[in-house]
């Protein structure tokens, strides 16, 4: 009932040239012609070498990074925030092998997938409303092509509120807090701050914050 209810879209994944947001398809338009070398296109959901069936977890961003997931196109890979994710989620079994920021470091997911709120980079990481909301379209069929999906991850209260959104819940019922954690269309929600560089160079998230997040996951998913 919960994946036919989310079935809103025709594809979880966004053409490479999808037009659907002019601002940010002229962004990456702009960085094609500096960078060619890059991905430069929206970013494909990171899914573990055993495919969807496998996928427990869905951990779910803000946006790629310039430098970062438009530049590699695998989410959170080339930026800190991938350093301080990916170390994590090794330490507690969902993911394995050595992330060396690199598409080609084989580092592979155990049970979780990674995505996207917003696919396409934003200027200065700032998506605004209507890009948010457009790109729900793909976050709907994403979360609802994994049939044994128990728990979402969102970091942020952008990614946290267009996922609450997704699943046709109410923000103002399912509010964003770090270390929060609800129920939403059978599936169980986790928050946090997200691990960006600027959160923890400020100190608003700290390394220990944010491992006792997956920790907790880590325990709901072996209950």
């Amino acid at each position: 009932m919960r994946a036919a209810a989310l079935s809103t879209a025709p594809s979880p994944e966004p053409s490479r040239d999808c037009p659907l947001c002019p601002r940010l398809h002229d962004f990456i338009a702009g960085w094609r012609e500096r960078e060619p070398g890059w991905f430069n296109a929206p970013v494909p959901t990171f899914l573990p070498p055993e495919g969807e069936e496998s996928v427990r977890l869905l951990i779910v961003g803000l946006a790629p990074g310039v430098r970062g997931a438009n530049r590699t196109g695998r989410p959170f890979t080339g930026d800190y925030a991938g350093d301080l994710l990916y170390g994590t989620m090794i330490a507690q079994g969902l993911a394995r092998g050595e992330f060396k920021a690199r598409p080609d470091d084989g580092l592979e997911l155990v049970g979780t997938a990674i995505t996207n709120a917003v696919r396409c980079v934003p200027p200065e990481n700032k998506p605004v409303g209507a890009e948010i909301s457009t790109c729900r379209t793909f976050l709907k069929p994403t979360i609802a092509r994994f049939g044994n999906l128990r728990a979402i991850l969102t970091l942020g209260s952008i990614a946290h509120q267009s996922t609450v959104r997704a699943l046709g819940g109410r923000v103002a019922t399912l509010p964003f807090r770090h270390g929060g954690r609800h129920e939403a269309a059978g599936i169980t929600l986790f928050s946090s701050y997200h691990c960006s560089r600027y959160n923890t160079n400020t100190g608003v998230l700290t390394e220990e914050m944010f491992v006792n997040v997956f920790k907790e996951i880590a325990a709901f998913l072996k209950s």
